[in-house]
């Protein structure tokens, strides 16, 4: 029933946060995602964390690129900006939206193949120029849009729906982010709902306009993992 259109109407009790806000005001439409998929947990994360830290949501630039990961902007604050990029180029687009208006914050968020594969020099860069962004990468060591192959990410000798093995070393994407001076790293698991929303509110103080300074000191990195 993904077609229906959530409710405008709140309930006149809902808590609100200081900017005078429900946690619906925060929401997007309705998952069109597979019914359990961690992605969707990952937005609501998001959704709480920005309800807590009183963001206004027009405050908000959210940018992607292409997979499952990339419709996940569509699920939360709907009434921020948005922007769908092409596959692996989500850091550039950014970049050159932050160029342009700076009192945004950034949230950009990708997957393990659009950032690990097809994206991996963009997303190095991204880090390494100090983009003052919120980077988030819904990792789940496979390319669920295309029917289960393996991604950059999947461990070794990890086995697919047809059992068979992946004989490949996996990127290691945290690693990468601390090697090229990412000012703040950390990783969740989408199955822990208040340790993910904790993590995104902890980026999201990191990554406010008013932190601008120099290059060497605002670059944003953050890796939730998404279960398969």
């Amino acid at each position: 029933m993904t077609y229906i259109a959530k409710p405008k109407l709140h309930h006149p009790t809902l808590a609100r946060n200081k900017v005078g806000h429900t946690r619906r005001d925060y929401e997007g439409t309705v998952s069109t995602l597979c019914a359990g998929c961690g992605h969707d947990s990952i937005s609501a994360a998001i959704v709480q964390a920005c309800w807590e830290l009183d963001i206004e949501p027009h405050r908000v630039a959210k940018l992607s690129g292409i997979g499952c990961s990339s419709k996940t902007p569509t699920y939360f604050l709907g009434n921020s900006h948005g922007f769908n990029s092409v596959h692996g180029r989500m850091p550039s687009v950014l970049t050159g939206a932050n160029l342009a208006n700076g009192d945004l914050l950034y949230l950009g968020v990708s997957g393990d193949g659009d950032t690990a594969s097809i994206g991996l020099g963009q997303f190095a860069h991204s880090v390494r120029r100090g983009v003052n962004m919120v980077y988030i990468v819904e990792n789940n060591g496979v390319y669920g849009l295309t029917k289960g192959q393996f991604s950059a990410t999947a461990d070794r000798g990890s086995k697919s729906k047809r059992g068979v093995a992946n004989t490949d070393e996996p990127l290691d994407i945290i690693g990468m982010a601390l090697l090229l001076g990412a000012t703040f790293v950390a990783r969740s698991f989408s199955g822990d709902a208040l340790g993910c929303a904790a993590r995104s509110a902890n980026e999201m103080t990191r990554s406010v306009p008013a932190t601008r300074t120099a290059p060497s000191t605002i670059s944003r990195s953050l890796t939730l993992t998404s279960s398969a």
